[in-house]
């Protein structure tokens, strides 16, 4: 598994989600995965539930949506459409590991749970909504395996709760994700300081999930030491998909993995002193020089002696020293620059 490699070498894990931009077509399924792949993800993640796991066939009004992207659908409805089958797991896990990513599920229920244990699932991802179903958090963590919790709309009591139950059931593997659940997300709602808050508060790394339009939320994540990014991945806007409204087209996802890299690139390490390129200018810095014709014994003034570039004369901490009362030990040309040897021993 990359994730923890990427951390150890502090470059960031991306994650395509695929959720229900398959349109429930195997072969869309199957071609977003390749777009992911080619992208440069680093992990193709699905979601595991179906209508039934994760509500119920009811139309009352708490059951309808209201606002939002989704507003005008029963939950039961919405999630009818967006399902990824099940029995697809497998043949979505082979295609990514064939392609070199790793595979990432969130499950909605225990029965999903027990499926992706069946399919030999790595890791595990709990979404934001269920960061308040403690007993599923519980049964994941059991698992021993890295559990990636996303932070939509929780609060800090809320998320310290889902942390500690990780960390009862001796799991250490925790990542948590900064997410605002509003879909697409504005700038102005996301707060991305906030993970630097997450990060000292509950002493984990925090990575984001991002719903917004476009990578600027994600280059200024990584600019805060993000570890894992996970955006959601489609073939096509045009296709009207139940997540599409936020998620990146196959191109797009590649110039965010551009983007992400070349920020890293960026960011670089901590660095002092010429990097190599630099080095070719090194000996453009000033220096002393004479800037006129010296005569031995001539004392050094202002007039005849100055800083300027290139470098190759005497450092300029030395300019206040020589204009103390010395002088030329020898005739200087003008232009020369100067070194111990034009000046005369006291």
């Amino acid at each position: 598994m990359k994730l923890f490699d990427y951390m150890k070498n502090k470059k960031t894990y991306l994650i395509a989600e695929m959720s229900g931009n398959h349109g429930g077509d195997l072969e869309r399924a199957l071609e977003i995965v390749r777009a992911a792949a080619q992208a440069g993800a680093d992990c193709l993640k699905i979601q595991t539930y179906t209508a039934d796991t994760i509500t119920i066939n009811c139309h009352s009004e708490p059951f309808w949506i209201q606002t939002g992207l989704w507003q005008k659908e029963y939950l039961y409805d919405l999630y009818l459409k967006a399902y990824t089958p099940w029995e697809w797991t497998p043949v979505l896990k082979a295609e990514a590991e064939k392609y070199g990513m790793d595979f990432l599920s969130t499950p909605f229920d225990f029965t999903a749970v027990d499926y992706l244990e069946s399919v030999n699932v790595e890791f595990y991802k709990i979404a934001s909504f269920e960061i308040v179903d403690i007993p599923l958090i519980k049964k994941v963590a059991q698992l021993g395996k890295p559990v990636i919790i996303s932070c939509g709309m929780a609060s800090v009591e809320e998320i310290q709760e889902a942390v500690d139950t990780v960390h009862a059931a001796g799991n250490s593997d925790l990542i948590l994700l900064k997410c605002c659940s509003a879909y697409p997300t504005d700038y102005h709602i996301m707060h991305l300081n906030t993970i630097m808050d997450m990060r000292r508060r509950f002493g984990v790394p925090v990575g984001l999930s991002d719903h917004s339009v476009g990578t600027l939320a994600d280059i200024a994540a990584v600019a805060l030491g993000v570890p894992v990014i996970e955006k959601h991945i489609c073939l096509s806007r045009e296709d009207k998909t139940v997540d599409g409204a936020f998620s990146l087209d196959r191109e797009e996802f590649r110039q965010l993995v551009n983007d992400v890299r070349n920020t890293e690139a960026v960011l670089g390490g901590v660095c002092y002193g010429p990097s190599p390129q630099e080095a070719e200018d090194y000996a453009h810095r000033r220096s002393l020089f004479a800037v006129c014709d010296i005569k031995a014994g001539e004392p050094f003034t202002g007039e005849n002696i100055r800083s300027i570039r290139p470098a190759c004369g005497l450092h300029t901490r030395y300019y206040e020293e020589l204009l103390d009362h010395k002088k030329a030990a020898r005739d200087i040309p003008f232009g020369t620059p100067l070194s111990w040897d034009d000046v005369a021993k006291d």
